[in-house]
């Protein structure tokens, strides 16, 4: 579904990706790790259009999506979360994730007609899938930071993806809620048949979810593999795993 071939990008002198290179299938769950610094996020920009990489290409589908803008990759299929929440916090639950079901339907043009009644089968739904529809009245604010970071995964599938991408998608959450978040992003791939790229930083999370792992340092792939694979490759074991992941 998606491959990343030799991409490079630099700032001013800094090389954040170095020819880093990932290949996803339709239907997997892949996690990109590394420490920070190593170019996971920079990475996720250049595949969803918010940055253009100096070098390489970004193919989506066998199509060539490296010059396109954001707005038309999303409509091809790739939606993101980010690390930081990104959410209306003065609308509610129920018109944040309206505003992506408007917005993939390329309804949200016509500001003379309420919104109130469009797409609210649709909408509900989505909260149904990730367990917000009791908080829909709710000030998106208000939510905890964990119910936040849920809120912005339903925002995504409003728009309907095939490929979903989420940075860190449990950063900052207590035990419980990365549990949960967990939970909800397998199930998410298996009925919505998602193919899912992800990173993060908790190692216990990606060797229990994804299916192959691709390894970042200094902006270069080390390995993509399998959890196994990855597990035993003695450089992925000295930078980032430990004696814990070595041992298995």
């Amino acid at each position: 579904m998606l491959r990343v071939e030799s991409v490079f990008k630099s700032f001013d002198e800094f090389m954040a990706v170095n020819g880093a290179n990932l290949q996803v299938e339709k239907g997997e769950i892949v996690a990109v790790i590394g420490p920070n610094g190593a170019g996971k996020t920079t990475l996720f920009n250049l595949i969803t259009g918010l940055l253009k990489p100096d070098r390489g290409r970004i193919i989506f589908k066998e199509e060539d999506i490296t010059p396109l803008p954001p707005y038309e990759i999303c409509r091809k299929g790739i939606t993101r979360s980010f690390q930081i929440v990104n959410i209306f916090p003065r609308l509610t639950v129920f018109g944040n994730v309206q505003v992506a079901v408007l917005s993939h339907q390329r309804r949200s043009s016509n500001l003379f007609r309420s919104a109130e009644r469009i797409a609210v089968k649709e909408t509900r739904e989505i909260l149904e899938t990730v367990g917000l529809l009791d908080k829909e009245n709710l000030v998106a604010g208000s939510l905890s930071h964990g119910d936040q970071k849920i809120l912005e995964i339903a925002i995504a599938l409003g728009n309907e993806p095939e490929l979903l991408i989420l940075d860190e998608p449990t950063a900052g959450m207590s035990p419980e809620e990365t549990q949960k978040t967990m939970e909800l992003i397998k199930r998410l791939a298996k009925m919505r048949e998602l193919t899912i790229l992800f990173c993060e930083h908790d190692m216990e999370i990606v060797f229990s979810i994804a299916q192959r792992i691709m390894v970042m340092r200094h902006g270069r792939t080390i390995i993509q593999g399998t959890p196994e694979e990855v597990r035993s490759h003695p450089e992925v074991q000295e930078a980032y795993l430990g004696e814990e992941y070595a041992r298995g």
